[in-house]
């Protein structure tokens, strides 16, 4: 009847340790793969899981008074010791210390001319200068209009820089408000997302043609992680993104990582997910073969950490730590730039020593991983925010993280401004080798012009290369005429009848000084800053 009973007591503490282990994996969802550090914790639960319930049953049946506890808390030690050990030695031994120059090499880094490869552009439409708090003004905005949806769902905090048809946006879908509201739904799925255009502060709402059931926001099997981990038992994933293709169809792209060093050194993305939440299918590329419409494979933080390996230990551990010759590093915070398909990270490159100052940056492209550096001397980001700031500083916005663009082969960085509701005011920018250089604007192509201004007051770029100003002609009957001396120069001052002024430099045109009161004139002119204000170009005295 004794060993009845301590049977029944064992296949308990069996039970109780395959519940608990199932449980386990059903919430915590590690993979089953030696080179994660979540499946070796799994493994010592395991054994806790199991060895504490035999424990108690041991003690229960009387065995601790004989050598056979002894020997069953030594055998579940030892079984334990054996993943606390993986854990501590493969830690060690895949670390920096050891591995400094495999580290470095993860990457290779090109260095490239920035004139050559970023051109510049008459008008700035493939800078994404919005951040994530600022998308999901927009958006919240978009989604409280339609009392369809506002009460059952939310807009996703994870807005996605994607290249949707050659410009930039951010996307986010919508996710259940609670559980509750996901019990109500769930049988409908989640119906659309949010797209939000950076260069023209907008948002749109967008239903889909067939509702995602896996979702990050749902429970139980609809789980999109639960999804994806039954389907990948053995992956190592990281970032999981939201994108559309270019016929709006959603897909998550979850990029799955391995360790390049040791058991747990060094993990890089290998493979990608391209993973349809609306039917629970999906397909496994390597990183060479992912289809060129999605975005998204490396995200921002791995892109600057893996630059920093390469930075910092390329020339050992130990020059990292103490030495730090041509120790380089990533400045904090990263932009975007769309490139032809694909998008590209923003990030400033700064001595370790030394980071006052930029001794360049780099481009990431998020899908390829390629790596870009670009030798550009000049301000850092957070400098360069700062200058920004101070051009307006008694509205007391606040400027974004920057990114790059080429005017008249001068590096400058573009931002934008925010209110404090974090709403875009102003756009900036600011020359990267003198940051004292600043211009703002209502829209992109207007801080652009008066950059332009800035950089011909400056000395750093001749008259010629400004833009030449869009012209219009009008008709003029001139009722006054007056010399005025402005900064040094002779400027003509043309009342009309209808009172607007027009203005010319009489160094420009000494022809100007022919115009007398009463004279009909054919005008052409180009707008300035002041509403009743016009700069001549030409003129003409009109035939009686």
């Amino acid at each position: 009847m004794k060993n009845t009973s301590k049977t029944l007591r064992i296949i308990l503490a069996v039970v109780i340790g395959t519940v608990l282990t199932a449980l386990t994996y059903y919430f915590m969802l590690p993979p089953i793969n030696v080179f994660s550090t979540g499946f070796w914790t799994y493994l010592i639960m395991i054994i806790f899981f199991y060895g504490l319930p035999l424990g108690v049953v041991s003690g229960l049946s009387g065995v601790s008074r004989g050598t056979s506890k002894i020997k069953l808390n030594k055998v579940f030690l030892v079984i334990a010791a054996i993943p606390v050990a993986v854990l501590v030695l493969g830690g060690i031994f895949s670390s920096t210390f050891f591995n400094a120059l495999k580290y470095a090499s993860v990457i290779e880094v090109h260095e490239s001319d920035f004139s050559e490869d970023m051109p510049e552009a008459d008008v700035v439409t493939n800078i994404s200068l919005m951040d994530t708090a600022s998308a999901s003004i927009l958006g919240n905005r978009e989604l409280g209009a339609l009392s369809d949806v506002v009460s059952q769902y939310n807009v996703s905090l994870d807005y996605n820089q994607i290249n949707y048809k050659g410009t930039p946006k951010k996307v986010a879908n919508l996710e259940y408000v609670d559980f509750f509201r996901w019990l109500n739904n769930s049988a409908n799925g989640v119906p659309g997302y949010v797209m939000v255009d950076p260069v023209g502060n907008d948002a749109d709402y967008v239903k889909f043609a067939k509702p995602m059931i896996y979702v990050d926001s749902a429970y139980f099997e609809e789980d999109l992680m639960r999804k994806l981990r039954f389907s990948y038992p053995t992956k190592i994933f990281s970032s999981v993104n939201f994108e559309i293709d270019e016929e709006g169809n959603p897909f998550y792209i979850v990029s799955c990582m391995k360790p390049h060093v040791g058991l747990f050194g060094a993990m890089d993305v290998n493979e990608v997910i391209i993973f349809n939440p609306c039917d629970g299918t999906s397909q496994l590329y390597a990183v060479a073969d992912a289809p060129s419409w999605i975005d998204n494979v490396y995200d921002g933080d791995l892109a600057c950490g893996k630059y920093d390996w390469y930075g910092t230990l390329s020339g050992g551990f130990w020059n990292s730590i103490i030495g730090n010759r041509d120790c380089k590093q990533t400045t904090q915070g990263y932009g975007y730039v769309v490139r032809g398909d694909d998008v590209w990270y923003y990030t400033g490159v700064t001595s370790v020593a030394a980071d006052e100052s930029n001794i360049g940056f780099i481009l990431t492209n998020a899908r390829t991983g390629e790596y870009k550096y670009y030798p550009v001397i000049g301000a850092e980001e957070y400098s360069a925010m700062g200058a920004a700031q101070g051009e307006v500083q008694e509205t007391e916005y606040v400027a974004s993280f920057p990114s790059l663009i080429n005017v008249e082969s001068e590096p400058t960085y573009i931002m934008v401004l925010k209110d404090a509701q974090g709403l875009v005011k102003l756009y900036a920018l600011v020359n990267v080798q003198n940051y004292g250089i600043v211009a703002t604007g209502t829209t992109q192509q207007e801080a652009k012009e008066a950059y332009l201004e800035e950089l011909y007051k400056r000395g750093v770029i001749t008259e010629e290369e400004l833009p030449a100003p869009e012209t219009k002609t009008a008709d003029v009957l001139v009722q006054t005429v007056r010399l005025a001396t402005v900064g040094g120069e002779t400027v003509v001052y043309i009342t009309a009848e209808d009172g607007t002024v027009y203005r010319g430099s009489l160094a420009a045109d000494e022809s100007l000084i022919l115009i007398t009161e009463g004279m009909s004139l054919t005008v052409t002119y180009a707008e300035t800053e002041h509403a009743r204000i016009r700069a001549i170009s030409e003129w003409s005295e009109k035939a009686e």
